[in-house]
């Protein structure tokens, strides 16, 4: 079965514009036209576009993504240097989830201190104000 650009973009969640704009870089090889010379994706092409929004979900660039499409299109020798690419990626998203946890254990601690401080659990102090003076005035 064939997909107007419309459909495509429904079974893929891409924009219009970010389709059109991946087909016109050759990010999408092979792209097929109909009668009218519009643009139709079948199912295969319809998995490679959702690798390609997965590949930029990991933050890769357009030059990377046309990259490891030219990868792709070698074949099954090309493996290997596909698995590099996506191991540098993975390293990459992991160092950044562990940075954005870092971030939400500090927000779950500085919420635990202020309701503490709320509570009279805790007595306030600041790094950045003499807040025991303060709390006097």
């Amino acid at each position: 079965m064939l997909y107007t650009m419309k459909q495509t973009c429904e079974k893929t969640g891409l924009t219009y514009d970010t389709l059109k704009f991946y087909c016109n870089e050759g990010l999408i090889p092979n792209v097929k036209r109909d009668k009218n010379n519009y643009r139709v994706f079948n199912d295969k092409d319809i998995e490679w576009i959702k690798s390609l929004s997965c590949l930029k979900s990991c933050d890769m660039s357009i030059v990377e993504m046309k990259e490891y499409l030219e990868l792709c299109l070698k074949g099954k020798s090309s493996i290997p240097e596909r698995q590099e690419i996506l191991n540098n990626k993975l390293k990459e998203l992991e160092y950044k989830i562990n940075k954005i946890q870092d971030s939400i254990n500090y927000i779950h601690w500085k919420q635990n201190f202020y309701n503490d401080v709320l509570n009279g659990k805790t007595q306030y102090y600041s790094n950045l104000t003499n807040a025991e003076k303060d709390d006097e005035i």
